[in-house]
């Protein structure tokens, strides 16, 4: 009986061990796939790689994401020289929750949830209140395939959270950035105007 009480323990302590190492791999597993998320646009394979620095609320974004982003796109990302790399930088409590929304979406559908961002930014946020403004970002989310449920965790979802509040920190610390867009094209910051002609000129010298 006690040799059977203690085989019975062992497998009870040794099941619990089993799952808790499971639950903590899809832990890590989850936690990887968010911050993951990078949203990028060319090959990897690309000479040339561009990082765009942006809040969803600053209209100079909303400008050069609407005018200038499918000017690279047609010249350089689709002929293989340039890749455009899209990386959170909020400004307010507006832009932070629209970037939280951003990667809780599938991937496929994140640079549609951008472009609706943008292109009617002067729409989305207003309200009178963060919670007016947030009801307008959800209703944006939801055309893409959000649940009211999962709209409200992503809001709280700390890894998403922390993801998008280090990596403006430690782009504040490497590239010296104070204002929106900030351009960096193969780890140099992008100077002089925030145009197409300026980028095109800077992406000809490494090509």
């Amino acid at each position: 009986m006690i040799k059977q009480n203690l085989k019975l323990k062992s497998s009870l302590i040794i099941t619990t061990f089993i799952i808790f190492i499971i639950f903590c791999i899809k832990l890590n597993a989850d936690d990887t796939k968010i911050q993951n998320k990078t949203i990028y646009m060319g090959s990897y394979d690309a000479v040339v790689k561009i990082k765009i620095f942006s809040s969803f609320t600053c209209p100079h974004c909303a400008n050069f994401h609407i005018n200038i982003v499918p000017q690279i796109k047609k010249e350089y990302v689709e002929t293989g020289k340039v890749q455009l790399i899209f990386i959170d930088f909020p400004l307010n409590q507006a832009a932070f929750n629209a970037s939280r929304l951003l990667h809780c979406l599938e991937k496929n559908k994140q640079m549609n949830f951008m472009d609706i961002i943008y292109n009617y930014q002067s729409e989305w946020t207003v309200g009178s209140n963060i919670e007016d403004i947030n009801k307008n970002l959800k209703e944006i989310a939801k055309g893409l395939g959000l649940s009211s449920v999962q709209l409200d965790k992503c809001l709280i979802n700390e890894t998403i959270s922390d993801q998008i509040l280090n990596g403006r920190i430690e782009a504040t610390t490497k590239y010296s950035i104070d204002s929106t867009p900030t351009i960096i094209i193969n780890e140099k910051k992008l100077k002089g105007s925030i145009d197409f002609e300026n980028i095109k000129k800077k992406i000809e010298k490494i090509i």
